[in-house]
C-alpha cells in the first residue's frame, strides 16, 4: 500500500503510532455532538445556533468558526433560511419620476392604474407561476391580468395590451415599481404610443406601490396560504376563480360594501358626477407622522 501511494514505510508507522493531540480529540468529540444535534433537531441548526446550543447544554465554550469548519467537513447545513442566490443587477434602460407620490385616491375610473408582478410556488415542483395584474385605483378592480410560467417582458406587455383592449381610449397614469420589465424601452414605447404617463416607485420604497402590494397580500392570505397546491393547473385555476370572486363577489367596506365591479359599473354609467370614495385618514399613522415631523424639526433647530 505504501509503495502504491508513494509513502515511506517509516512515515506510515510513525502515523500509526502517533497520539492524537488534545485539540484533535476535542474535534472528534465536537464532531459527534454536531452529528447528534443535527439529527436530534431535524437539521434546523446553522453553525451559529449549533454553537450556542452545544455550549449551553454541554457547558462548553466552542468558537463558532471552529463549529462551522467541522460542520463543513461533515457536510452539515441548516435546511431552513438558506442563503438566497445572488441576482445579477441590471441597469435600467428607462426610469420615471414618482408622479403618483402615494396619492392613491382617484376621482374617476381609468384615471390612475397600478401594476406589478408576483410569484407563486407549487409543493414539490421547481416551476413557479407568475401573476401580472393592473388595478384601477378608483375602484380597486383588477383591470387585467395574465398568468404565466415565465416572468419576462412579454408577461408585462400582454397585461398592458389586455387592459387597453378592455378600456379603449383610456389614458391613465400608470404606476409601477422599478422592475426590469417596466424600465425597458419596449414598454416605454408602448406607453408613449398609447399616450400613457408613466410613474415609478422610488428605490427601496415598496409602499409607493401600496395598493397592488395590498392586493397580493389579500390573494395570498385568503386563497393561496389556505390551500396546498401540488399542480400548476390547480393553482392557475384557483387564481382565476379568486380573481373573479374578488372583482365580482367580494364587497369592500371602503365602497359601502359594494364589489369593485359594482363601483366601476356605476361610475362608468353615471350620468351626473361620479361618486367619490376617499381613503379614510389613519389617525395612528397621522399622529406618528406629526410626532416624527416635530422631532425632525427639533433636531434641525438644535
Amino acid at each position: 500500500m505504501c509503495q502504491v501511494l508513494g509513502i515511506a514505510r517509516a512515515s506510515y508507522y510513525k502515523w500509526r503510532n502517533r497520539k492524537e493531540t488534545k485539540e484533535e480529540l476535542e474535534n472528534h468529540e465536537l464532531a459527534q455532538l454536531i452529528l447528534e444535534y443535527d439529527e436530534k433537531f431535524h437539521h434546523i441548526l446553522g453553525y451559529r445556533r449549533m454553537t450556542r446550543w452545544i455550549n449551553k447544554f454541554n457547558h462548553k465554550k466552542y468558537n463558532k468558526k471552529r463549529v462551522k469548519r467541522i460542520m463543513d467537513l461533515l457536510g452539515i447545513k441548516s435546511v431552513i433560511r438558506r442563503k438566497k442566490s445572488k441576482y445579477i443587477k441590471s441597469t435600467a434602460e428607462v426610469t420615471a419620476e414618482n408622479i403618483l407620490k402615494r396619492n392613491f385616491n382617484a376621482s374617476k375610473p381609468n384615471e390612475k392604474w397600478a401594476t406589478d408582478v408576483t410569484e407563486f410556488k407549487i409543493i414539490g415542483v421547481k416551476q413557479k407561476l407568475y401573476l401580472s395584474a393592473i388595478i384601477d385605483l378608483y375602484d380597486r378592480s383588477i383591470v387585467s391580468y395574465i398568468i404565466s410560467y415565465r416572468n419576462d417582458n412579454n408577461l408585462v406587455l400582454r397585461t398592458f395590451e389586455k387592459a387597453m383592449e378592455a378600456n379603449p381610449g383610456s389614458t391613465p397614469l400608470l404606476h409601477s415599481d422599478r422592475g426590469y420589465q417596466y424600465t425597458s424601452r419596449v414598454f416605454k414605447k408602448m406607453l408613449d404610443d398609447s399616450e400613457i404617463i408613466q410613474s415609478m416607485s422610488r428605490v427601496g420604497r415598496c409602499i409607493d406601490n401600496g395598493p397592488i402590494e395590498g392586493l397580493w397580500g389579500i390573494i395570498k392570505a385568503e386563497m393561496y396560504y389556505l390551500n396546498e397546491f401540488h399542480t400548476i393547473e390547480g393553482l392557475k385555476s384557483s387564481l382565476e376563480k379568486y380573481i373573479k370572486f374578488y372583482n365580482n363577489e367580494r364587497p369592500q367596506g371602503r365602497y359601502c360594501d359594494q364589489t369593485p365591479i359594482e363601483v366601476r359599473t356605476a361610475a362608468l354609467t353615471a350620468v351626473n358626477e361620479v361618486r367619490q370614495y376617499p381613503i379614510e385618514v389613519n389617525k395612528r399613522i397621522e399622529k406618528y407622522y406629526q410626532s416624527f415631523k416635530a422631532e425632525q424639526t427639533n433636531i434641525a433647530t438644535a
